[in-house]
């Protein structure tokens, strides 16, 4: 086993293609002999104190993956509990979750010996023994609950076959072999059960602040819930504040799950209401239904965000998020994402978000700006698109109006796009060149989206650009996709928290709407078939009758890379800065 751990550094240094195949013949013929292993290493069992993320993979809570991350060795260590071992399981890593062109780790028997080794599959789902093996066995033990694995992955391993480690969101999939396999390539992808499980695996090596001895606690949580025998329900909850609410700081919220629901609470967040509504009707419903009052489409501003794998949120020790008093609402609106794929019947939940605040107010009030996309039609993708990109701006004269001389500093991150995103990243320009990148997720998904603490405190001094982009996937549509607020329409949005709190709560763009008319007048002009220009077509309808060839195309990116911006630059009463 010894053999098998190799230390790894940053940078690496490639193996030359012959010491490649040595290692190939050399793994082919000795794949570690997990018997022994179980035997040997049995009470050798670390502290769970030394995984402090852990998530479950499966709905059913047979898989359950712990990890840390060691940033001195730049390595991931896993610590993986089967819970039912049959005969075997698939680890690993992909792009957007597929089976296909994935970095695997395989444990296997072919019925009286097991073996592990680190393994990737082609585009046709073929698993192939990797020539570097990069998932360093460490141990395997039996306990009372199960067979645990550890394992470790460097970052980064210059294996062109292996997934690089970044920071953002991961896609993890797992497999689980129920019958004996004679051979890696005889494991057929496509007959095994499987999923995938959405993390963000580098989590950033913060110091927990201290906190104040005054603090106490609120628990926003589902009412006994059913929740429903369909994969995917959102569910909205009012919850209202006491009356005469004085204003308090947030200083740090944490998840709190009914045990045996681990699985299924895939999201939370709570919404405070907005302040000019004097009252909120009772609701407690799926978001989605008839029935769910109008009014509750008010409760957009963010307090609390949790997803699946993500710890405790701590606000910095200068700073808390305000709530209570004069100005502020005291409805509150609680939203859960339950992920039910085996549809489970009658299963009660009383999930939720537990907030720690105080009443001792802390230097600063934090504050969450909106950066990106206005949400407008004029910005749009085609059709059939692989990776469009858009890109929003807060311009430097917005910044130079709003922001004080001694600057914000901006903390943590909320990245969010609607069904089309594929990435997004937040980059901060100063005179004229990229410094600093705030945030950014190579494998963003719409279907995990958490408030992220950044690893360092970014610095945004007046003068500053923030400027983010969106990659948009639009290969299944037919039709081209608009700006706007449906889930069928794209958004391009990075919700930053910062302190000290500004009048600034927007600073986002847009294509100037009469460079977008220039583009409908060209295409026109170019085309066999009319777009619709009449004054009554909405932007949406013109794009509908675009033809989308390849000049049309061209010529709509060149507009939104060139054309002047429309800029937003909002105080929170929705007015703009002069």
């Amino acid at each position: 086993l010894g053999s098998m751990q190799t230390s790894r550094s940053k940078p690496c240094s490639c193996p030359s293609f012959k010491l490649r195949e040595v290692a190939s013949m050399y793994f082919t013929m000795i794949a570690v002999f997990l018997v022994i292993l179980v035997v040997a290493l049995q009470g050798s069992v670390p502290r769970g104190s030394d995984f402090p993320y852990k998530v479950p993979l499966d709905p059913q809570g047979l898989l359950e993956l712990s990890w840390n991350v060691s940033y001195a060795e730049q390595a991931v260590n896993f610590q993986l509990l089967i819970r039912d071992l049959q005969f075997g399981l698939l680890f690993g890593m992909s792009d957007r979750g597929e089976f296909e062109n994935a970095d695997l780790a395989v444990l296997w028997s072919d019925g009286s010996n097991s073996y592990f080794g680190d393994a990737w599959s082609d585009a046709k789902g073929q698993l192939h023994m990797d020539s570097q093996q990069d998932y360093q066995l460490l141990g395997a033990w039996r306990a009372p609950e199960g067979l645990y694995l550890l394992f470790r992955r460097a970052f980064s391993t210059c294996d062109p076959k292996d997934y690089l480690i970044e920071d953002g969101t991961v896609h993890l999939i797992y497999g689980i072999l129920e019958k004996p396999v004679h051979s890696l390539q005889a494991i057929n992808i496509s007959a095994i059960h499987g999923g995938l499980q959405r993390v963000q695996l580098l989590k950033p090596n913060i110091t927990i602040p201290e906190l104040p001895s005054d603090m106490k606690t609120m628990e926003i949580r589902a009412p006994d819930v059913v929740i429903p025998s369909q994969e995917t329900t959102y569910w909205c909850y009012m919850v209202e504040l006491p009356e005469g609410f004085p204003k308090h700081h947030i200083v740090m919220y944490e998840p709190v799950i009914t045990a045996g629901n681990e699985a299924l609470v895939h999201h939370m967040e709570v919404f405070q209401c907005a302040a000019e509504f004097d009252s909120f009707p009772r609701y407690n419903g799926p978001c989605n239904s008839k029935m769910k009052p109008d009014r509750l489409n008010y409760c957009r501003h963010v307090l609390a965000a949790w997803a699946m794998g993500a710890q405790a949120f701590y606000y910095p020790e200068e700073a808390g998020l305000a709530f209570g008093g004069p100005g502020s609402s005291r409805y509150l609106r609680l939203e859960i994402h339950y992920h039910n794929p085996l549809v489970f019947k009658g299963r009660r939940d009383s999930s939720g978000i537990r907030l720690y605040y105080t009443d001792t107010l802390r230097r600063h009030d934090a504050g969450i700006m909106e950066l990106g996309l206005v949400y407008t039609p004029v910005m749009a993708i085609p059709p059939g698109e692989e990776a469009f990109v858009l890109t929003g701006y807060c311009t430097d004269k917005c910044t130079q109006l709003a922001l004080p001389a001694a600057g914000i500093r901006i903390f943590a991150s909320q990245l969010h796009t609607h069904l089309a995103g594929r990435k997004v990243v937040t980059v901060l320009s100063r005179d004229g060149r990229e410094r600093q990148v705030v945030n950014s997720d190579g494998h963003y998904s719409p279907h995990f989206q958490e408030i992220r603490m950044l690893k360092e405190v970014v610095a945004v001094f007046p003068g500053d650009e923030l400027i983010t982009t969106c990659t948009y996937n639009t290969q299944n549509r037919s039709q081209a996709t608009v700006g706007g607020f449906s889930i069928l329409e794209e958004m391009c949005v990075n919700y930053v928290h910062y302190y000290p709190q500004t009048q600034l709560e927007l600073c986002k763009s847009a294509v100037d709407p009469g460079y977008l008319r220039r583009y409908f007048n060209l295409v026109n002009r170019f085309n066999d078939e009319e777009v619709c220009m009449c004054p009554q077509a909405s932007v949406p309808q013109q794009f509908d009758s675009v033809p989308w060839n390849t000049f049309n195309r061209d010529v709509l990116k060149s507009l939104y890379g060139f054309a002047p911006i429309s800029m937003h630059c909002n105080k929170s009463s929705a007015v703009q800065f002069p």
